[in-house]
């Protein structure tokens, strides 16, 4: 049985992000990952806005590309049978994915989708601070973009 997933999207700002893309992207992730029926949100916003959440959560004082959030704070409280269970929020700059879509390449489209998978698999468990770690994420990043049709020019 298809699990339902809840996604917003949300854009801080007037760039002409299409919402759909950035869902389908999330869903996409969701639904190739076998996560259970969960709500995401989606910001994409300035580069000063990720600063200073990078600043304020990671100890780093410079924009970044996606940030993601995982939904901490229920502990050890249950959600409501019939609910889904928030799973975290991943947070964009529009300015840093498009500047990076420019030297990678491709297009502003593909590096949102790109950030999205790459926010979400972090918001499912993922990590990328080791290589083994990587791999794995990158390999499940590439599964996923593959089957969105999305043309990322992904470094080796």
């Amino acid at each position: 049985m298809k699990q339902p997933y809840w996604i917003e999207v949300h854009v801080e700002g007037d760039w002409p992000v299409e919402k759909d893309l950035l869902s389908r992207a999330a869903r996409a992730t969701l639904i190739h990952q076998n996560a259970p029926s969960v709500e995401v949100a989606i910001v994409v916003s300035d580069d000063d806005s990720l600063r200073e959440l990078n600043r304020r959560f990671r100890g780093v004082d410079k924009p970044t590309d996606v940030l993601a959030f995982p939904d901490e704070t229920r502990g050890p409280f249950v959600g409501a049978p019939g609910f889904p269970r928030y799973l975290g929020d991943v947070v964009i700059s529009y300015p840093r994915a498009r500047e990076q879509a420019e030297q990678a390449g491709h297009t502003v489209e593909a590096e949102l989708q790109l950030l999205v998978v790459h926010g979400v698999l972090h918001l499912l468990g993922y990590d990328d601070q080791s290589e083994p770690e990587r791999g794995r994420m990158w390999a499940a990043q590439k599964a996923i973009l593959n089957a969105l049709d999305v043309q990322v020019n992904l470094p080796e």
